[in-house]
Formats: structure tokens, C-alpha cells, sequence
């Protein structure tokens, strides 16, 4: 749409007008010289002699352009703009780390998919997570694998497509055989330490307890907390069973309450689907929309077109005078 950014200065418009009724006319007096043939000399120059002031004609061409001039130079002072239809940007307000146990005892087939089958726990962990990822548009999300180390795979970003497709492509095994729970935290402490996010999530799932980490998990978990991290644990597997393979819940509990998050244990897909759905409603997406209108200045139409008329008006002006100057020098040619 068109509007004026000082639309205020309009209230100069009827300033001529007011100063021509409000104020008292300019005088000019100059001295003249009395001689005693000034009728035959005015006669000789084809002029009438008046008694009085002198006031000096307006042309039509004055007349009509002085309030046109005016108008435009007042609505150019006002500055006329196009506003162009808002730009919205979208900023996340949290940022979202998923940090997966990859170990190669995710390739057990122990998990009942929704149709009865029995599915790899990768292959129920695929599918779930990467529907979570779906709902998380407002999110910026971070992948994290682990197994012998943590290694990021996909660093904070919004292109979910991206965390989807390597969700898809990851493997049992890939980080190594062995679970290093506690190394995995301290890598998303590290990727979230540069966000300036409001909120920090961290979601880990795990089938087994920490067997090869650097830094213990409960220690991890504390300088998280410090961080302003929010972690919630998600175990899988049979915790009945002993060595690697023992889901240590224990641990895992106390991972989340150190931080203010929450523990869950999946025993199969669906399961494993209502924990994602809770974690989804519990971390609502929060985003702050910022809006833009680009503008266009127009002062400059009716500014030039101003311009262009005043000097319309002296060319036109120059040249009548100056036609009449040669058509009098004519006349006195031929007498």
C-alpha cells in the first residue's frame, strides 16, 4: 500500500494562502527623475502613464503552477512510500539434540513393530525418531551417535530433511561396539555451548549401560544442569539382562532428574512411539516470529515533477521574451 511517513507536514498546505491573506504586501519605492518631456517621451515608447503603485501582473501560467509547485513540494517533504506485504522470519527458541546409541547390540531383533512382527531396535528407533523429527519444525535439531565414542553427525540446524535422511541411514555398530553414555552428553554440551537459544533439550536413547565413556554420566549430567541442559533419558531393552546388555536404569533416571528431565523406558515400537509423543508435548515448539516491511521512497516523483515544471516554466518564459525582443528589433529595422 502507499502511504506518508510524515503525514502531519500536510498541515502546511494553506500556509500561501494564509500568508497572502495575513500578510501586509511587500513595497518597493525607488526614486525617479521628473523631466519636462516625459509625456512626449512616453508617448514615443507607446506607454500610458499611471499614477499610484505599480503592481506587477501574473500570468495564467504563474497563477496555475505557484499552487501545484507547492503541493508537490509539501507531499515530497512528506515522504510518499510503498510498503510491501510483511516478511516474516521465523527464529526457534530452542534448540533440540537427539543422541542415539548406535552400539551393536541395537541390531537385536526384540522389538514387536505395530503390525506383531519382531524388528531390530535400529529399525523401531528409525522410524519413531524420524517421525518426532517431523513434528519439530519450530526446532533447531542436532544428531548425535554413539558406541565406543560420540560422533556428531548433523550440527544444530533447521533443514529437518537432513537429520531425517541420516536417521535413515544410521546403522548398528557404526560408532563401535560398546556404550559411552556419559562421553555422548559431554559432546551435546559441547555442541550446545554456542547456542543462544532460550532452551537446551537433550534427548538420549540408549539400550545398554556405559561401558566405555571418559567421563562418568552422573558427572556429565551435573555440568549440564550447570549449562542450563534439560536432558531426558529414554532406555530400551531387556534391563533384566546382565553386562553390556543391561539397560541401567538407575542411571538413567538419575541423568534426568539431575536436570529436570524425565525417564522412560520402551519395551517395544509402540511403546517406544508414546514416549516420543509425550516428549513432544511436554516440549511444546516455542518460536518468535519477526516481521519486516520493506519500504520504497517516492519522494522523488513528485519532487522532480515540481522541478520539472519550474523549469518548463523559465524555458517557456526565455523564449517569448525573447521572440519579442526580435520581433521588436525587426520592426525598429524596418522604420
Amino acid at each position: 500500500m502507499y502511504q506518508l511517513d510524515y503525514p502531519w507536514l500536510l498541515i502546511v498546505l494553506p500556509l500561501p494562502f494564509l500568508v497572502w491573506r495575513l500578510v501586509p504586501p511587500y513595497r518597493e519605492e525607488t526614486a525617479s527623475v521628473r523631466i519636462p518631456f516625459f509625456d512626449e517621451v512616453a508617448a514615443a515608447a507607446g506607454l500610458v502613464p499611471t499614477q499610484g503603485s505599480v503592481v506587477p501582473r501574473k500570468t495564467w501560467a504563474q497563477i496555475l503552477l505557484a499552487p501545484i509547485c507547492w503541493v508537490l513540494v509539501v507531499l515530497a517533504l512528506a515522504r510518499p512510500q510503498f510498503v510491501e506485504p510483511p516478511i516474516e522470519k521465523v527464529e526457534p527458541q530452542r534448540d533440540l539434540m537427539l543422541s542415539l546409541d548406535l552400539s551393536q547390540s541395537m541390531d537385536t531383533k526384540d522389538f514387536r513393530a505395530p503390525g506383531g512382527e519382531m524388528v531390530t531396535r535400529v529399525a523401531a528407533v528409525r522410524e519413531v525418531v524420524s517421525d518426532f523429527v517431523k513434528r519439530r519444525q519450530g526446532d533447531r535439531i542436532g544428531l548425535i551417535a554413539f558406541g565406543d565414542a560420540p560422533y556428531p553427525l548433523v550440527p544444530f540446524t533447521l533443514d529437518h530433511d537432513t537429520v531425517e535422511t541420516m536417521i535413515a541411514g544410521v546403522l548398528p555398530g557404526m560408532a563401535g561396539p560398546r556404550t559411552a553414555l556419559g562421553d555422548s552428553i559431554g559432546l551435546a554440551i559441547k555442541m550446545l555451548a554456542g547456542s543462544k537459544t532460550p532452551e537446551k533439550v537433550l534427548v538420549v536413547l540408549t539400550d545398554g549401560n556405559d561401558t566405555a565413556s571418559k567421563m562418568p554420566p552422573d558427572r556429565a549430567a551435573d555440568i549440564a544442569n550447570q549449562n542450563g541442559i534439560m536432558i531426558h533419558t529414554v532406555g530400551i531393552g531387556d534391563p533384566t539382562a546382565t553386562g553390556e546388555d543391561k539397560v541401567d536404569v538407575a542411571a538413567l533416571q538419575k541423568i534426568a532428574s539431575a536436570t529436570g528431565g524425565r525417564y522412560f523406558f520402551g519395551q517395544d515400537q509402540n511403546q517406544l512411539a508414546e514416549i516420543y509423543a509425550t516428549l513432544d508435548k511436554i516440549t511444546p515448539v516455542k518460536q518468535t516470529t519477526l516481521s519486516w516491511r520493506p519500504r520504497i521512497e517516492l519522494f522523488q516523483y513528485p519532487l522532480g515533477a515540481a522541478l520539472l515544471l519550474l523549469i518548463g516554466y523559465h524555458v517557456l518564459a526565455w523564449s517569448s521574451t525573447g521572440l519579442k525582443r526580435v520581433s521588436a528589433g525587426r520592426e525598429e529595422g524596418r522604420t
